[in-house]
């Protein structure tokens, strides 16, 4: 730990260090849990391998956070908003001698987080705090904010790959997925709908999280949501991003590795709750065309994530961990087989748009 001591020392709000350890359950960053005597803090390595501007990514939280702040200033609210922290240098990050960028977070009191959807209240508590996240930030000036993973959701840049992917056929793998490659080139015009209704202006660009898990919201003792936090690809971007995102991870009734498909399929029920937690904070923000396209936009999100998976297949792995040949498949297998219920439900899903308490 003692690099970690040289980055702290870096933070002039942290004195007095009584323990530093290992901390949460991410994949991307490395976390710690600093304990002091008179306050605790999250310090984070930020992996700049797969955030190439830790600069804008650095000014797209402060600007949203102190946004978020300066809107819950006097206000009474059990929502809470992370707050970040200079350097001796004056800025919200410091760089080891080996060039790796670290960040200092205050750390929420009192919260804990959950891996799975347990019930339907959870997913109406989720949905109730990423529609907050939405709202509060409604009047944000979305143009001041940078990419921080360029077309991360722009399903025109990832179809494109996917067709130079199977053109190139690189490591001889089309051939084991040619049920896959029809199932997207069969979808692949529809898929396009909330693009193009974005470049039409019928919908508008918002301040987007982009990565809206379960185990993003912090709730406190009583199961209420305090906190929406991990804002690091918070950037411009449509609300169906985050919505169908939410969807596909607090729906799904089985693992992303499952290879009995049988045991895949949608949670109707988690999804009408969460659809009322959002709706019940956005219905008087988000227009027309935004709330009638949000049940497709489960379907979009978890498309492109198996279109994601189902690439990579293609291109031997080169993208995400994989444990054994063949496990990419398998993941884009369950996304796709999680569309398929979706479009199954599909009815349902759009009678489930009204708002209200479950």
């Amino acid at each position: 730990m003692k690099n970690l001591s040289a980055v702290i020392e870096k933070f002039p709000v942290v004195k007095n260090v009584k323990t530093v350890s290992p901390f949460g359950s991410g994949h991307i960053n490395d976390t710690y849990k600093v304990e002091t005597q008179d306050a605790d803090f999250i310090l984070q390595r930020i992996n700049h391998n797969v955030f190439k501007n830790v600069e804008g990514l650095t000014g797209n939280i402060v600007k949203v956070t102190d946004y978020i702040a300066r809107k819950l200033k006097g206000v009474s609210s059990k929502m809470q908003v992370l707050q970040t922290y200079k350097s001796v240098n004056g800025n919200y990050f410091v760089n080891d001698e080996k060039g790796n960028y670290w960040r200092l977070l205050n750390f929420v009191e009192g919260s804990k987080s959950y891996d799975l959807v347990e019930n339907s209240k959870v997913a109406y508590k989720g949905g109730k705090a990423y529609g907050w996240f939405v709202r509060i930030l409604s009047g944000f000036p979305v143009d001041t904010l940078v990419d921080t993973i360029p077309d991360f959701h722009n399903i025109d840049f990832r179809l494109d790959n996917f067709r130079k992917s199977v053109k190139a056929d690189a490591v001889g793998r089309v051939k084991e997925a040619g049920d896959e490659i029809a199932f997207v080139e069969k979808r692949a015009g529809e898929m396009r709908e909330i693009l193009l209704k974005g470049k039409e202006g019928k919908i508008p660009l918002r301040v987007t999280h982009n990565d809206t898990k379960v185990n993003n919201v912090l709730f406190n003792d009583d199961n209420e949501a305090i906190c929406v936090i991990d804002l690091d690809t918070v950037m411009p971007g449509y609300v169906h991003y985050d919505f169908g995102d939410a969807i596909r991870t607090f729906t799904n009734n089985a693992g992303e590795d499952e290879k009995d498909l049988s045991k895949v399929s949608m949670n109707i029920e988690y999804y009408k709750a969460f659809a009322e937690g959002f709706l019940s904070e956005t219905n008087d923000v988000l227009n027309e065309t935004e709330i009638k396209y949000l049940p497709f936009s489960a379907r979009l999100m978890t498309y492109i994530i198996g279109l994601r998976f189902l690439t990579d297949f293609l291109d031997g792995d080169i993208y995400y961990k994989t444990k054994y040949p063949g496990h990419n498949l398998v993941r884009a297998r369950v996304q796709f087989r999680l569309v398929e219920s979706m479009e199954d439900h599909f009815e349902e899903m759009e009678q489930g748009m009204d708002p209200g308490h479950p």
